[in-house]
């Protein structure tokens, strides 16, 4: 029987694809022009402030009020009587929801003191299965936003900052302008991250490429002045000049200036280059942007956090010389959800050690440096550019293949042993975790005991799931290839399904000899 098997590229992007979909939102919106009768809808998560300081949760019990609490008969309800309702369905034994709850608490205070007509709402989407159904709501969490009741979808991160500017731009406010030092000021205080645009006049071909370009953005804040004085506040070093365009971070790299023409496609390109800090902590709010960022080769360093702060000055040095190439990333080692999964494609989910990787998601390769320093972590993403650093691939240690009536293959071996090999090769490709490979196992020790002999033709196995080989595809497991001694380059899937007489009769042709065919 054949069992759907992961081949090294396709597991490296079904991890990958894991890790996207855990945090993957949906949406939808609605608004909120009346908010009369809807005080009784007002409800306080108690559960989570007994573990926070008590200034930090009066703040949080504040913000929660702002946000309305769904039941299975109040939410058509509010979401038909409001233009923009954006809703977070959870469950409470949802880790993920948990960690969302307070970011999404703050967004809706924030949003609530800017004005915003978004009315903020959430669903206990376990306790209203079919409340929480009829509105889309499938995982935990999910985020919607209705629009006069219809969805679209939230894709933008997860912080409160995030959350608040995808909302507004979603809900008409795609810049905001600043016109005063005092507003400015207030601005910088509740924004890291911005793009800040100053215009003489609020018009023209420069000025509409950068609105269209705020529209378009759905995680940076825009913000537009048509004062000088304001715009140094926003950006100290900006440039005299009839229109400007700058990006602000609250890192080292704080204040990058766009030096472009003023083209909507090379705006947004100038944002998806620039948008991260010199190097990323990766955590669960962020790590669905991380993962989906257009910068396909990124460089992932796994340690624990006292080890960074040594680490983290070098890192931004190395990050620096490959701005717009390489993004860095950082992983605290000790957070097995978030470091396991990518440790394991190395076979080093046990490592305590500091490890520094990379992979492109363009070609699905992955490269492993040994030893890391930070002249040769430098070096190692000179080699991945120029290509003189090799893909890394699996092996399990070299075994003992003496008397061995059938051959263990390892990644290490599979050049010297079946590619190499002026034999005939019959290679069983099996994982541990694959039902059906025991028997198909057991039949090919059968079938080899009967070809005993025969010198031109070697059987062997590999374990797949620790084993890698660039040349080793196979999209089911357990499998059975026969290399002919003549032509490696193109391997004959036998049929797993097929009886020891059968098998038999193909080897024989394939051998192109006088071997036994009878069982």
């Amino acid at each position: 029987m054949y069992s759907p098997k992961p081949t090294s590229r396709f597991i490296f992007f079904a991890i990958i694809l894991t890790l996207l979909l855990t945090f993957s939102i949906s949406v939808l919106s609605e608004d909120v022009d009346d908010m009369e009768g809807l005080e009784e809808l007002l409800a306080i998560d108690e559960q989570d402030q007994d573990h926070v300081q008590s200034s930090e949760t009066d703040v949080l019990s504040r913000a929660q009020r702002v946000v309305l609490e769904f039941n299975g008969e109040n939410s058509n309800k509010v979401i038909d009587e409001n233009e923009f309702v954006l809703v977070l369905g959870y469950a409470p034994w949802c880790v993920k929801s948990a960690e969302l709850m307070p970011h999404f608490a703050q967004a809706a205070m924030a949003l609530k003191e800017l004005g915003s007509r978004v009315l903020m709402a959430k669903i206990d989407a376990e306790r209203y299965p079919k409340a929480a159904g009829g509105l889309g709501i499938k995982g935990f969490p999910t985020l919607l936003l209705f629009v006069n009741a219809t969805s679209q979808a939230y894709n933008a991160g997860l912080t409160s900052e995030e959350i608040v500017t995808w909302a507004r731009k979603k809900t008409g406010v795609p810049v905001v302008r600043v016109s005063s030092e005092t507003e400015a000021n207030e601005f910088i205080k509740k924004h890291s991250l911005y793009a800040v645009g100053f215009f003489e006049k609020f018009e023209g071909p420069a000025y509409e490429e950068f609105v269209k370009a705020a529209t378009s953005d759905n995680e940076i804040q825009f913000a537009e002045t048509s004062s000088s004085e304001v715009a140094r506040i926003l950006f100290p070093d900006i440039k005299a000049t009839n229109h400007f365009l700058g990006l602000v971070k609250s890192e080292p790299e704080k204040f990058t200036s766009f030096e472009n023409t003023f083209k909507v496609d090379n705006i947004l390109q100038f944002l998806d280059d620039n948008k991260f800090p010199l190097v990323t902590l990766l955590t669960e709010i962020n790590s669905a942007r991380v993962y989906s960022s257009s910068n396909k080769l990124q460089v992932y360093v796994f340690s624990d956090v006292d080890e960074l702060k040594s680490l983290i000055e070098p890192l931004q040095n190395i990050a620096r010389k490959f701005k717009t190439q390489i993004m860095f990333i950082h992983v605290d080692i000790k957070v097995e959800n978030l470091a396991k999964p990518f440790l394991t494609m190395f076979g080093l989910e046990d490592s305590e050690d500091t490890v520094v990787t990379a992979f492109d998601y363009k070609n699905g390769s992955k490269y492993l440096l040994e030893d890391p320093t930070p002249a040769k972590t430098e070096n190692f993403c000179l080699g991945i550019l120029d290509g003189t650093v090799s893909p890394f691939y699996k092996s399990q240690p070299i075994p003992d293949n003496k008397e061995a009536s059938i051959l263990t293959i390892v990644g290490k071996t599979f050049d010297s042993l079946v590619l190499d090999s002026n034999k005939n090769v019959f290679l069983e490709v099996h994982t541990p975790w694959c039902f059906s490979c025991e028997t198909t196992s057991k039949q090919v020790e059968k079938l080899a005991k009967h070809f005993t002999g025969l010198e031109t033709l070697t059987f062997a196995r590999i374990d797949a799931s620790a084993n890698e080989h660039p040349r080793l595809q196979v999209n089911d497991y357990p499998a059975l290839l026969f290399y002919p001694a003549e032509d490696k380059t193109n391997p004959i899937i036998l049929p797993t399904k097929s009886n020891l007489k059968d098998l038999a009769k193909l080897v024989n042709k394939y051998c192109k000899s006088h071997a036994k065919d009878e069982l």
